[in-house]
């Protein structure tokens, strides 16, 4: 196994209107410091990289000590996925850095103060959000930006593209909205077709490589990404175990080819059959295949 995923617990203090864990922060408590531990020591058997998230993993008291324990274990990549907002404190900063961790995911998931506040439902999260990447760029930090497209922002993914090449992040994805969770929740608001973000897109990965970025979107198949192919993050994505609340996914990859995404019939006489994973499955399921069109030559350029 290449990484390991562990989800300290779902509390957040953002409640994002697409968060694919849904109502988790009310079913399950946070995973105790002794359990957590208990869990890094057997994830560094299996691997050397390992990523806490949540929830917000930043809203635990014990974190610093947490990522602490992860650097005592000699992890290669201790990766912070996060809403970036207590990074927005220097001192915060400093003692996550100090503690250990060497890369950081926060999201932002608008080109403007309003659009993400709305989105993740926490008024001040955006102002706080970009002051914690200026503050863990200028530590010299690596960021590895995820912003989740969805149908209020995908006409202005060029300038939230524009924005994270602002900011000199090192990396941002565009992942399309999976519909489960609160986004299944709030389908009809959130759940933006395909063929209409596809020009936004791709016009958002070109402003992200010509501001010397490296950049990617996951979930949107093949057949939306004519010309931009290398884009597709699924070719990238490192084989990951995921430690979930009361069950873990041994290989998310497995997962999702065989459980979370959907191939159509189009599908099959696509020339990307092999390499494309297809959409998660809730979109066809609501939408149906008519948008979906099988790419009879590869893309080479």
């Amino acid at each position: 196994m290449e990484r390991i995923d562990i989800k300290v617990g779902f509390d957040c203090n953002n409640k994002c209107l697409f968060c694919v864990q849904g109502n988790k922060r009310y079913e399950y408590p946070p995973k105790t410091t002794d359990e957590l531990k208990k869990i890094l020591d057997d994830a560094r058997k299996e691997a050397d990289s390992i990523v806490f998230t949540g929830g917000e993993v930043t809203i635990r008291k014990d974190f610093p000590e947490l990522v602490a324990y992860a650097g005592s274990l000699d992890f290669r990549l201790i990766q912070v996925q996060t809403n970036g907002r207590a990074f927005a404190s220097k001192a915060y900063c400093e003692k996550i850095v100090k503690a250990g961790a060497n890369e950081f995911s926060p999201a932002i998931h608008g080109h403007t103060p309003e659009v993400h506040d709305y989105l993740v439902s926490a008024p001040g999260a955006f102002k706080q959000t970009a002051m914690g990447i200026k503050n863990l760029k200028s530590m010299g930090q690596s960021i590895v930006m995820n912003s989740v497209i969805t149908r209020p922002n995908y006409r202005h993914l060029p300038e939230m593209a524009r924005l994270f090449v602002a900011l000199k992040v090192d990396q941002f994805q565009f992942a399309f909205v999976h519909a489960v969770g609160s986004a299944g929740t709030n389908f009809e608001q959130i759940v933006p077709r395909k063929s209409l973000v596809e020009p936004y897109v791709k016009k958002a990965l070109s402003i992200g490589v010509q501001g010397g970025c490296n950049v990617m979107t996951e979930a949107i198949p093949y057949c939306f990404m004519k010309g931009y192919e290398q884009f597709v993050a699924e070719q990238y994505i490192p084989r990951t175990k995921i430690i979930d609340a009361d069950f873990v996914v041994d290989d998310y990859t497995d997962y999702r080819l065989s459980e979370g995404k959907a191939r159509g019939e189009v599908c099959k006489s696509c020339v990307y059959c092999n390499e494309c994973e297809g959409p998660w499955k809730e979109y066809p399921e609501h939408f149906g295949w008519e948008e979906f069109k099988a790419r009879k030559t590869k893309h080479h350029g």
